[in-house]
Order: structure tokens, then sequence, then C-alpha cells
């Protein structure tokens, strides 16, 4: 199930950064950033009323030197695009400008919700000013400030209350949905496209949740998967070219339907800091991760040749140590038969579920074999284990104080869960808890 996508749009110095800003620093909607941000900041994960979405902020686009109302085009298309909510800023010390218009004219033709929010209504006098602003044809506006953080309450409010009613996806439980992400060029429509064409069985093309991903079911030996191809990320249009940021937020929709999530790696240019930053996405989102080596029949290969590549894989993405490699070539299908058995093992991984006694079992067998620390005189007593939740498997260990649960232990804890118990291709969690 998706996450809805808010958009904050508007004409420059309006104040979109300082709201957005204030909602990420005061904690008022916004939980945390999402891992692999960049610098300005163009999205971030927030909360409101129980309700969690990804919220963006069209601020960071640069004015430069083409004309303004071209600027405020493309902003606005972008929020069209990506959004299901839009939050329409202007300023209310300056009245409706032409700029304001211009931007009310693209969004009127969006049929997609707007709440309309006057910004710098910094004391109660200046309430009586926006009144003008419903001439915009959004309805009621909502005074804010940014300055103050007065008024996001009720703006808030007034969002959430467009998002779309939280729907399930239609497939049965046993259909593994899997995405591909990966930096531009290294080739995640041609492994789509060799993946379909190699199997030849696919059933329809059905229009994803997402306007640029699409959904393509397919069968193999009797198993049903469903590809979510995000290799259509960058749009035509000038806007879509320089603005790769935005490819990010595409690329996080479709980890967020997926069971299992395939990070694309170029074997000819190697091994690049983008493309740590795009797996970790996943690997944060708790979703199964294949790391998959594309473009392996470039690489002039000997005995000794895989080997060394997955150590330097391994030394890059410390993080997704539980992942399989593949290594293969879209292009020729060179091994690509090895690519759908590690989707299968690591989605019925991702799903799977130990019996208390036997996890119990493991658990006591680790204590027995490295016995928990002393901190500060104090030693960790670990009483019993017990798995709460699947996708990620994840765990509860009952302990007499959860701080003396140091990371270190923690992990040696997962690593006797993981030699027991398999669960290669997904991320586990252990959360101590105090016994009560």
């Amino acid at each position: 199930m998706r996450k809805s996508v808010v958009a904050i749009v508007g004409r420059p110095n309006v104040g979109k950064s300082t709201i957005f800003n204030r909602l990420v620093g005061e904690r008022i909607s916004i939980v945390e950033d999402i891992p692999g941000v960049t610098r300005d900041r163009i999205y971030a994960q927030g909360e409101w009323l129980n309700t969690t979405f990804n919220i963006i902020d069209t601020g960071g686009i640069e004015i430069g030197d083409e004309p303004l109302l071209v600027q405020m085009r493309e902003q606005a298309q972008v929020a069209i695009d990506e959004a299901d909510v839009i939050i329409f800023m202007v300023n209310g010390r300056d009245g409706i400008t032409g700029a304001d218009d211009e931007v009310a004219k693209i969004l009127y033709k969006s049929n997609k919700p707007v709440v309309l929010a006057v910004n710098k209504v910094d004391n109660p006098e200046m309430r009586e000013n926006i009144y003008e602003f419903y001439s915009l044809g959004f309805g009621e506006p909502f005074p804010i400030s940014g300055t103050h953080g007065l008024g996001l309450g009720d703006m808030l409010d007034a969002v959430v209350s467009h998002f779309p009613e939280k729907s399930f996806e239609e497939e049965d439980d046993l259909t593994i949905r899997f995405s591909l992400i990966g930096r531009p060029n290294v080739g995640k429509s041609s492994l789509v496209n060799a993946l379909l064409g190699q199997e030849r069985v696919i059933v329809s093309d059905i229009a994803g949740t997402t306007r640029d991903a699409i959904d393509t079911p397919f069968k193999k030996e009797d198993r049903d998967f469903v590809i979510i191809d995000t290799a259509g990320m960058r749009k035509k249009g000038k806007i879509y070219e320089t603005t790769e940021k935005y490819s990010i937020l595409r690329a996080l929709k479709a980890i967020e339907r997926s069971d299992v999530v395939l990070a694309l790696i170029d074997a000819e240019e190697g091994i690049i800091e983008q493309d740590k930053k795009i797996a970790g996405y996943a690997h944060e989102a708790g979703k199964a991760v294949i790391i998959v080596v594309n473009k392996w029949d470039t690489v002039e290969t000997d005995e000794k040749t895989m080997k060394e590549f997955e150590q330097k894989v391994r030394a890059h993405f410390q993080y997704l140590d539980y992942a399989p490699i593949v290594f293969l070539s879209a292009k020729t299908k060179k091994r690509i038969h090895t690519l759908l058995p590690q989707v299968l093992k690591a989605s019925e991984n991702h799903a799977k579920r130990v019996q208390t006694n036997v996890l119990n079992e493991v658990i006591m067998d680790a204590l027995a074999m490295n016995p928990a620390p002393t901190v500060k005189g104090q030693r960790l007593k670990v009483f019993y284990a017990a798995q709460v939740s699947v996708k990620p498997p994840s765990f509860v260990v009952f302990v007499n104080e959860p701080e003396l649960v140091h990371f270190s232990y923690e992990r040696f804890l997962e690593n006797r869960i993981r030699e027991a118990f398999g669960f290669e291709g997904t991320p586990i969690k252990i959360f101590a808890r105090k016994r009560n």
C-alpha cells in the first residue's frame, strides 16, 4: 500500500521552503527525513493524524535566466505529475499577484485536490485580509505563518482529508511483486524486456499506482510475478531531464509496493556513491533486496573476476550483507535464468515465520556460546524471544534492561538467527524489550 504524496507549490518567495523546513524542524507533521535526501531537502516522510505520506518541496527549483512564468509552469507540472494533494502557497502580505493567477490556471486543469495556504499571516489582524484569496477558486484559504508556526494543524487536517482511501493490492498474497531501481543507464529497461521476452507469458499490462510505473504480471513455473518497471523515470521535457531528484521519489513509490527490490549496478562503470544511496532506500524500507550486476558481458573475465567483483560489492554495501549478488547480462541474456529463483527465495524469506520454541532454542544456544556482556557492573539477561511480524521478519527479545543490549550483541544474535533459519535476501529487525 503506497503512501500519498503532497507537493508544496507556488511562485518564488512565498515561503514554501520555510514551511517545509518548519514542519521538519518542529516535527509537527514530519517524522523524519528519508535516508539519502539531497542537501536541498526536496522531500521527506511526514505523518499527521496517524497517516504517513511523502511531501515534496518544490522551492529548490532555481529560477536561473529563464522567464519566470516558464519556471512556474515547470514547478506546477512536477506537482501535478507526482502529487495526490497539492498545497498551493501564496503570500498574504502581497495579495493575489499575476504569478499566483498563472499557477492557479495550471492547477485548475490537474483535477487534483488543492489546499490553498496563505502564508505570512503573522497576527490576527492580518486574517481579515485573506478573504480576497477565495477568488482563486480553491475554496477556503488557510492562514498560516512560517515564521511563527501558526495554522499548520488546520492546513494539514485539510490535506489529509483529501487523501485517497486506503486500498490494498488486488493480487493474491502468493503473487511476488518486485521492482528494479538504479541510476540511469544501468539497464533497468533492458532487464525488464529480457525477463518478459524470455518467458513470453505476459498476461497484460496494468497501469501502476504511479503514473510512470507499469505493472506487468507474468507466470514462471506456475508462480505469479509482477514486475514494477521504474525504468521510464525520466520523462521528456527539460524539467525531467535536469531535475533527477524527482526520480528518487518515483523509485520510492515503487519500493513501497514491492516485496523484493532489485538494485542494479553497471558492471562496466563499476560502483559509485549513487548506487549505494539508491540501494539504501530499499534497505531502510525493510524490503528484500537482490544486488544485480548487469552488463557482465562487457567485462573481460577469468576464474577470479566474479569473486573479486563480489568482494568489491560487499565492501561498498556492507549494510546489505544479507543480499545475494547476481551477475548477468540483460542484453545477451547471459545468466538471466539465475535471477528469478533468487527473487522467489528472497520473497519466501521475507515472509518467513519461525516457531517460537525453535527460536528460543537458537537464542539460548547463542547465549551459552557467547554469554551476554556486563555493562557497568550489570549483566544483560535474556529471558526469551518471539517473532512479531514478517516483511521484514521482526523479533522481540525480552531482557532485564534494554539499555544493556549493545549494537554488537544485537548483531551477534542476528547472525545466529540467520545461521539457523536462513533469511537470505531479507533484512531482519530485532527489538529489545523489558520483560514485565
